[in-house]
């Protein structure tokens, strides 16, 4: 469900609350793409996942599937993640790491509980955005890289921390690779505290993650993502603390599109990807080729932006 406007003022344009999907005892909430707003600068997909419990046992296991023309950046709360691709990578990722994966052309993957995490009881909590890539690079070579928690750079500021995941934000830039102009941050609010949202990217938006905050004075809610007015600025604060996403960047002009694990600037694109699945001629991911997520079943129907 989208709001346009309303009590927010000159401050907040658009209110998005996620659909919200049961996978049993594992509850994501997806905020884009939705009808109203397919982006937010390059950010084309946006995903809450957990928080969530596991007994002994249990965990994730999100089979090889495919990706054309988008990066996927997995930045994780709680617990860990193994990501194995057709490159022929394996990473574990845990608090606090990025892992940026390129697909390019085209690129298999798997993410996986590590069997430490199903050996104990565990907790997984994680932030899955995909960014639409540029024209120029949308059929570049696959890519993947890794960058550690203490690479990336956190600020202290008036009872707040931010560590910046992307982009250049408050003075800092994280060594991640970006293709278009991002910016993307982890902002923890602590009781009484506060930090400046600047001016900085054509389209900017907050996900309240949980806890509470507020925008000069106006409340957000959990679960929940704010798109800014460009050029507005304005002060982030939480009364009891909170954990805050601040995502966007450059606003694309080719319209982007979008159908189950594919994004492209054209339709025909898609479907390519599609047929190209369908008979396999996708890579297979060294170690983890015996399973895979097959194509839905059902006439394909494309969401498009702007």
């Amino acid at each position: 469900m989208t709001e346009i406007g309303g009590p927010q003022g000159d401050l907040i344009i658009q209110t998005i609350t996620p659909t919200s999907h049961n996978l049993g005892d594992f509850r994501v909430y997806r905020s884009l793409p939705v009808k109203e707003r397919t982006m937010v600068g390059p950010f084309i997909f946006f995903d809450q996942a957990g928080p969530a419990k596991f007994g002994p046992g249990e965990g994730i296991d999100v089979r090889p599937h495919p990706h054309i023309n988008l990066a996927t950046v997995t930045y994780m709360y709680e617990g860990a993640f193994l990501h194995r691709d057709s490159l022929g990578s394996e990473q574990l990722i845990e608090p606090g790491a990025v892992n940026l994966m390129t697909a390019g052309k085209g690129i298999v993957h798997s993410e996986r509980s590590p069997q430490e995490e199903r050996d104990r009881a565990s907790k997984l909590s994680a932030i899955q955005t995909w960014l639409a890539l540029p024209d120029r690079n949308e059929e570049m070579d696959p890519a993947f890289e890794h960058v550690s928690e203490d690479r990336l750079p956190v600020l202290n500021d008036r009872g707040a921390s931010a560590r910046v995941i992307m982009g250049s934000l408050w003075g800092a830039a994280a060594p991640v690779t970006t293709y278009a102009n991002t910016i993307y941050a982890d902002i923890m609010l602590r009781p009484g505290g506060s930090i400046p949202i600047d001016a900085e990217a054509e389209e900017r938006a907050l996900y309240v993650s949980g806890g509470d905050a507020g925008l000069d004075g106006v409340a957000l809610l959990p679960q929940t993502l704010y798109v800014l007015r460009p050029g507005t600025r304005a002060t982030l604060h939480s009364v009891d603390g909170g954990r805050v996403i601040l995502c966007g960047g450059e606003a694309f002009t080719t319209p982007r599109h979008v159908w189950w694990n594919f994004v492209s600037s054209t339709k025909d694109r898609l479907m390519q990807a599609r047929e190209d699945w369908e008979a396999m001629r996708f890579p297979l991911i060294p170690g983890d080729d015996q399973e895979f997520i097959p194509i839905p079943q059902g006439r394909p129907k494309t969401v498009s932006y702007p």
